[in-house]
């Protein structure tokens, strides 16, 4: 599997994006997720946080029967409140990217956002960190230290990280 393409966010529009796409990966197919993201874009209005802060109950009745999305309720629900969340620290902080980088290290970042923000595990958060540009151990290391009791390593990690180099911080 190839890393995913990272961005330099151009605004909260662009972080609000891919922390969405984090939210709606978890527990979905990732081609699913991907085969439906311009449909949702669109429907959640180029994720401009406030107008998704802004939607109005009625207004997340009508996203969660509309086909161009992933139709589920509580993960729509989750994004207006992530909106408003990202518009909060925001504000408190003199911009998002400064909230990102007032953390002492990567766990210490990535904890925080799985606290602070709705339906964003610690792989949503590590592929949310990856994708926006911001500092993420190799993935190998990350995994090793968060997988699950019982689940060894991946198949071919060991042929994969022999070349090391920039790939060792790509997300697989």
């Amino acid at each position: 599997m190839e890393s995913p393409t990272q961005i330099r966010p151009k605004g909260l529009a662009d972080y609000l994006d891919v922390l969405t796409k984090a939210v709606f990966q978890s527990g979905i197919s990732w081609r699913v997720v991907e085969a439906k993201w311009s449909g949702t874009r669109e429907a959640l209005r180029g994720f401009d946080p406030e107008r998704v802060a802004n939607l109005s109950p009625k207004d997340i009745d009508r996203l969660s029967a509309d086909t161009r999305l992933i139709r589920n309720r509580r993960k729509i629900e989750a994004t207006v409140e992530n909106a408003e969340t990202m518009l909060a620290l925001d504000r408190e902080n003199g911009g998002f990217k400064k909230y990102l980088r007032s953390h002492a290290d990567f766990e210490t970042l990535s904890a925080d956002l799985v606290k602070r923000f709705k339906f964003l595990g610690d792989m949503g958060a590590y592929y949310f960190l990856y994708v926006v540009g911001e500092a993420v151990p190799p993935h190998e290391d990350w995994m090793a230290r968060h997988r699950p009791q019982g689940f060894g390593a991946h198949p071919g990690a060991a042929a994969r990280t022999a070349g090391g180099g920039a790939r060792g911080r790509a997300l697989r």
